[in-house]
């Protein structure tokens, strides 16, 4: 029998680490990153990523966070979200523990390792909420694997946070959109490029006042109860 494939969400990859090195810039920041074998797009900075970067609004300086990059690979979007964030802590979170080796040594030689912790899901602290999440989903999971990383991880945010996604069109990014809105969430198309969309993720306030006040009604009903 044939071993299963090594995919980039492997959780220990077998395939050989081969380091190469990956330069880019974006905002006028530039990057010198080493990505490696076993980790998502290790030979280059992958397309998707590179239209999330140039095309989502980088965080205000102000922000102080957390922030979260879901999946975060070598770690191009944690290393940027750290620099143009001062302030803000950024959580780098990834299935594979070769990622986060990669992302916490590139972190480190880019001068923002003190504002970036790395982990896997379940080591992030259940009390943080994200100001912001960034992320290229990884779509060839399977659908109901990606819905439950989805619902995980935006039911994080916090009130006034917001999540901007990257997803190729031809990998069903406007059916993903159409879900998020079915899940209660505002889920607008903030651009198009290279076949990419750019969704903009947000806590429905309609939806969320709602279900504020249905709580609060429950509460006070159970008060009258027991009075």
């Amino acid at each position: 029998m044939q071993p299963e494939a090594d995919h980039y969400f492997s959780a220990q990859p077998r395939t050989a680490q081969r380091p190469t090195r990956v330069d880019f810039v974006v905002g006028g920041h530039e990057f010198h990153l080493v990505a490696g074998g076993g980790v998502f797009s290790a030979d280059r900075l992958d397309p998707g990523t590179s239209v999330l970067l140039h095309k989502a609004p980088a965080p205000d300086p102000a922000t102080a966070g957390p922030l979260l990059d879901l999946g975060c690979g070598y770690g191009p979007i944690t290393c940027y979200l750290a620099r143009v964030a001062p302030r803000a802590t950024v959580y780098a979170v990834d299935v594979n523990a070769r990622a986060l080796e990669l992302t916490r040594a590139n972190a480190d030689a880019a001068g923002v390792g003190a504002r970036v912790i790395t982990s896997g899901p379940d080591g992030v602290p259940e009390g943080v909420a994200f100001q912001q999440i960034w992320g290229n989903p990884p779509i060839r999971v399977g659908k109901a694997e990606l819905h439950a990383l989805l619902r995980r991880w935006l039911n994080r945010l916090a009130p006034d946070g917001v999540a901007w996604l990257v997803v190729a069109r031809h990998l069903g990014a406007d059916s993903l959109q159409a879900w998020m809105v079915e899940q209660g969430w505002t889920a607008d198309r903030h651009a198009s490029q290279r076949g990419f969309r750019v969704l903009r993720v947000a806590r429905d306030p309609s939806r969320f006042r709602s279900q504020a006040s249905r709580n609060s009604h429950d509460e006070t009903t159970v008060d009258q109860e027991n009075a």
